[in-house]
């Protein structure tokens, strides 16, 4: 059954920038929609006068007004508006909500620090269940730290570009004794392996960490990066001047200011809390509250299987492929040697959810268009390695062909005994569709089962005629070629 659709907006008023984004949701899969942003400084001058820049409350104040008017009849409770560490500490913070309700009739909800830490850590749960260790959340002026394992035990630390000098020029010591003095005592509380980095500057590090390392998937969201590339990214970006900022292709140009702050504060928590592990989560505050705002249920699925579940639905009584179809060759997959630990049920679901993505492609080219629709699609809940595996999958789904697109990124994140089960994976969705057509009930009438010298089909009395046909058969020899093993058929 499809998962329950509804669309939600949110009006973050951050620090730098003020931004709407508007959300499909459906069941526990998070799409955007549409996404807009006014980097207007709010926190610029807070260091020196303790109130919200002049110019920035203008700007932030049309971008507001401009919202408002985007989400003329939408329903009240579908809209959330929410600041964050400028408008919480500013003196005249009050008076800008009270302007903001006054000219667009909106009200403000001025997250406190634990709020926003949690917030976040809830944003990454909703990106990755799997996540593990700490989430750190970089805004203008304030960083969040929040460990994953507590998400309500989350602090706020004065650690933002604002907070430590932007957007003058960095003076690096100084910006590094003064995020040591924070983050030293927090040490023994909040040591990790694993560092989940939330925000747009640390987001961008990221990406120039792909270009540098020439990495050939460029998609932000689990972006890994071990702990000496990340400090090496770090101190190149903090060496740097603006100018030079200015000459790397690919940074956001209105964040040369506080680039260079980000990366010390990132340098700092590596070295402080025995960081091993960055990981960039395009996920955060935002997708925080509508992972909150979900039923307890809906929060228990798997982003992941949801997500392929979405991408796929469509209209029509036979369109509930994918579980009957997990189901019915699971027997085959457990008879293997698992490739990704416990992650292993979760992709074989993904993959059966992906079954009719082809469904409205071209059929000559869907074996192409699928393998780089799931390459690149905005679904949560996976690594960069099990989106190649998945995208290898679909792939196969659609041909037998054993040379895959971009070859360069396959290579670079799939072992060869990974790309063999993807290649396995596919090969048995395919079967699977054909024998089922568009009625996945023909499926409870034949059973697959893998020995180690063979792969066995057996249908029900009657059946076999109908369910193996010339064309069921030549994908069953291919599934048991890929297998290497021999093909019998009762």
């Amino acid at each position: 059954m499809p998962p329950s659709r509804r669309q939600a907006a949110v009006i973050d008023i951050g620090s730098n920038s003020v931004r709407l984004v508007i959300y499909r949701l459906e069941g526990r899969a998070i799409w955007t929609l549409f996404n807009e942003k006014a980097l207007a400084g709010l926190g610029r001058d807070m260091a020196s006068t303790g109130c919200l820049s002049v110019d920035g409350v203008e700007t932030a104040l049309r971008a507001i007004r401009r919202f408002k008017i985007v989400l003329s009849g939408w329903n009240a409770d579908d809209v959330s508006v929410v600041a964050t560490a400028a408008v919480r500490d500013a003196q005249d913070g009050p008076d800008f909500v009270a302007r903001v309700r006054a000219e667009t009739g909106l009200g403000v909800r001025v997250l406190t620090g634990e709020e926003e830490a949690r917030y976040a850590a809830l944003g990454v749960i909703a990106g990755q269940p799997t996540a593990r260790g700490v989430v750190g959340d970089l805004g203008g002026s304030s960083l969040e730290l929040t460990p994953l394992v507590a998400p309500h035990a989350g602090i706020t630390l004065p650690l933002g570009p604002f907070a430590l000098g932007a957007p003058r020029s960095i003076d690096v010591d100084k910006v590094r004794r003064k995020a040591d003095a924070a983050l030293s005592p927090l040490a023994q509380i909040y040591t990790t392996q694993e560092f989940h980095a939330v925000g747009g500057a640390w987001r961008n590090l990221g990406l120039l960490h792909m270009a540098m390392s020439d990495y050939p998937l460029h998609v932000a969201h689990q972006y890994e990066m071990s702990r000496s590339d990340a400090i090496d990214v770090a101190r190149f970006v903090a060496r740097q001047s603006r100018t030079s900022l200015e000459g790397i292709e690919g940074l956001s140009k209105k964040r040369f200011d506080t680039l260079p702050y980000a990366a010390v504060v990132l340098e700092t928590l590596i070295e402080r809390l025995s960081i091993q592990k960055v990981v960039v989560s395009a996920f955060g505050l935002r997708e925080g509250l509508l992972f909150e705002a979900m039923t307890p249920e809906a929060r228990l699925n798997d982003p992941l299987i949801e997500g392929c579940e979405a991408l796929t639905a469509g209209p029509g009584p036979f369109s509930g492929l994918g579980a009957p179809l997990e189901d019915w060759l699971t027997p085959v997959f457990q008879a293997l040697e698992n490739l990704f630990g416990n992650r292993d049920p979760v992709l074989i679901a993904a993959a059966c959810r992906l079954a009719d993505l082809g469904a409205r492609l071209h059929p000559d080219h869907r074996a192409d268009l699928a393998f780089d629709q799931v390459l690149r699609a905005p679904i949560a809940g996976m690594s960069h390695v099990e989106r190649a595996f998945l995208a290898c999958a679909a792939f196969s789904r659609h041909t037998s062909a054993t040379t895959h697109p971009d070859q360069h990124i396959i290579s670079r994140l799939l072992t060869p005994d990974r790309r063999l089960r993807a290649r396995t994976l596919g090969a048995a969705v395919r079967l699977g569709c054909d024998i089922a057509g568009r009625n996945p009930a023909l499926l409870q009438h034949l059973k697959v089962n893998l020995t180690p010298d063979r792969l066995t089909l057996s249908a029900d009395p009657g059946w076999g005629d109908m369910l193996l046909g010339e064309q069921t058969l030549k994908r069953a020899g291919t599934l048991a070629q890929v297998l290497r093993v021999r093909l019998d058929v009762f």
